[in-house]
């Protein structure tokens, strides 16, 4: 046993309070680019793509994903698939706030976007919005998606992005929720609102 002191005053140690076990590591499991690309999906058990069981949580990063053309009605979606990819379709329920600063400094606001969040939807979930076409423009960020081969739980997610808009100014958005089904979600699709990805990369990790 050994003396350590608390704000000035002796008090014992007894040998240790246990051990703490490492933070998992990332695990690489698959890039997919994007080339006019229409979706980019990451389907269980295809091209060596794993969305099972193997990890608790799984995380996705965006690297400078780029519309083939901007404009306000051109969003970043994502959904999830219960069948490997055949349907995207499932409920999700989730909110949706962003932070904005113009480029010229002209203003500034941190809102919550209800045009954004959806309710026991099956439509696509937006992560990013009015993306920017300009040639530098680019969005980038990370999505947390937990647990999706439960078969007992819904499956939740988190997600920040950022990216230069097409009204010139960073977007930075918060969006979470989860997809409402005890069903094991072994599939994920991305894509624009409208228009293409036309380059740009989103790389799939486990969490070991």
């Amino acid at each position: 046993m050994s003396i350590v002191k608390l704000n000035n005053k002796a008090v014992s140690n007894a040998t240790a309070f246990g051990s703490i076990s490492s933070l998992g590591s990332m695990v690489f499991i698959k890039k997919l680019t994007a080339s006019s690309s229409s979706t980019l999906s990451f389907v269980d058990g295809a091209s060596s793509v794993v969305l099972d069981n193997t990890y608790k949580e799984y995380v996705f990063i965006f690297n400078n994903v780029h519309a083939s053309a901007g404009g306000v009605s051109v969003y970043l979606q994502f959904q999830g698939s219960t069948n490997s990819g055949s349907s995207y379709g499932v409920n999700i329920t989730s909110t949706y706030f962003d932070a904005n600063h113009e480029e010229n400094d002209g203003s500034s606001s941190l809102s919550y976007q209800t045009a954004f969040d959806l309710a026991q939807s099956t439509s696509f979930q937006s992560i990013a919005t009015l993306l920017g076409g300009d040639n530098d423009n680019g969005t980038c960020g990370i999505l947390h998606l937990f647990n999706p081969s439960s078969t007992t739980f819904a499956k939740h997610f988190t997600c920040t992005m950022n990216h230069a808009a097409a009204s010139d100014e960073s977007k930075n958005s918060y969006i979470a929720g989860y997809f409402n089904t005890t069903s094991a979600i072994d599939a994920i699709q991305f894509k624009l609102s409208t228009n293409n990805l036309q380059s740009g990369d989103i790389c799939l990790y486990g969490i070991a």
